[in-house]
């Protein structure tokens, strides 16, 4: 069972490598063959002839497709993404500065989803074709419907603007930028290692409206399928046995379906979580949040290709990676999974 177990491990593991690897080709090709100028970007259009074509060597842009392919790869696995046109800056140091802004924003807005689309499921469906279920079904499509941008103008326009309950725009106010030195990234975290309150509750005050925003959508979706999962379970012969015997429609739900519903949700919060990040780009962009969807958008204002393509591989292999991770934790909890893996 063990080496089994063991092998199907790897075989999970070698589609993650794979799909990364057709991910590097895609991002890459489209990468080159989109009608931008990255020398351009770098010299200027009024640069002189020569300058130009210095810099299309230096970059390696007057070799094949497959031998700049080949030169990436080995500039990956040295953890070398390139310069970006944006900051002058290697790519990786400035992703390395974008990605917690985003990380925070999506880590609180996946357990705001959570904690309230999972309890909201559970209720609509215990109470089906009730009062509530209709209530949550239409918090459902509304958040499935209505675009993540609308809801944050209009959330700044009311509880920034309007009622001044929630800081603005950006991670902190002007006068506290700076002030906390960076340790995990997470503005949140450092300011309470260091002992900033007031810093962290102005930090907090920024990031609760765009992460309540950003955690709609996903929370509608949680909502719909956990409401789904439970309706299917609440049929089976073991829950109609446990009514019999006298066990309470709320415990019913907590003792023996929310049990078994879990493996399927943590696919799903797996997916969600993923779908935070990618996200993540228009609630940054409408929130002046210095995140990677912010980063990689300035990026394409400019056709800055290098930062844009590892934007995306970065994104695109957290998204495969927690897929992986939800696909090896339904295996390992799923007696199904085990048994079929025999």
């Amino acid at each position: 069972m063990k080496e089994l177990s063991v092998a199907e491990f790897g075989r999970r593991l070698a589609h993650l490598l794979v799909s990364l690897f057709i991910l590097l080709c895609v991002t890459f090709v489209i990468g080159r063959v989109l009608p931008t100028d990255p020398v351009g970007a770098i010299v200027g259009e009024l640069a002189d002839p020569a300058a130009y074509a210095a810099m299309r060597t230096r970059l390696g842009l007057d070799l094949p497709i497959y031998q700049q392919f080949f030169l990436y790869l080995n500039g990956l696995a040295h953890g070398d993404f390139g310069t970006a046109v944006l900051t002058g800056n290697p790519v990786s140091s400035d992703l390395a500065q974008a990605f917690p802004a985003t990380f925070e924003l999506a880590t609180l807005a996946v357990i705001i989803s959570t904690f309230v689309g999972v309890p909201l499921g559970l209720v609509a469906a215990l109470f089906r074709d009730s009062l509530i279920d209709k209530i949550a079904r239409v918090v459902a499509l509304v958040g499935h419907s209505i675009p993540v941008f609308w809801f944050g103008i209009v959330g700044l326009v009311i509880f920034y603007a309007g009622l001044n309950w929630v800081g603005g725009p950006g991670r902190v106010d002007v006068f506290y930028e700076g002030l906390v030195t960076p340790q995990t990234g997470l503005l949140l975290v450092d300011s309470l290692l260091q002992g900033e309150t007031e810093i962290f509750w102005n930090a907090l005050g920024h990031i609760i409206l765009p992460a309540i925003i950003l955690a709609y959508a996903a929370m509608a979706y949680i909502t719909r399928m956990t409401r789904s999962f439970t309706l299917e379970q609440l049929s089976q012969d073991y829950v109609i046995a446990a009514r019999a015997k006298g066990v309470s429609p709320t415990g019913a739900i907590l003792r023996h379906v929310l049990p078994n519903i879990a493996v399927q949700l943590i696919t799903i919060l797996a997916i969600s979580y993923g779908g935070l990040l990618e996200g993540a780009v228009v609630t940054e962009i409408v929130f002046s949040w210095p995140g990677i969807g912010q980063y990689m958008t300035n990026a394409l204002m400019i056709g800055d290709m290098n930062a844009i393509v590892a934007a995306t591989i970065i994104v695109g292999f957290i998204f495969m990676l927690l897929n992986f991770l939800a696909d090896v934790a339904y295996a390992l909890l799923d007696p199904r999974m085990r048994e079929a893996a025999r």
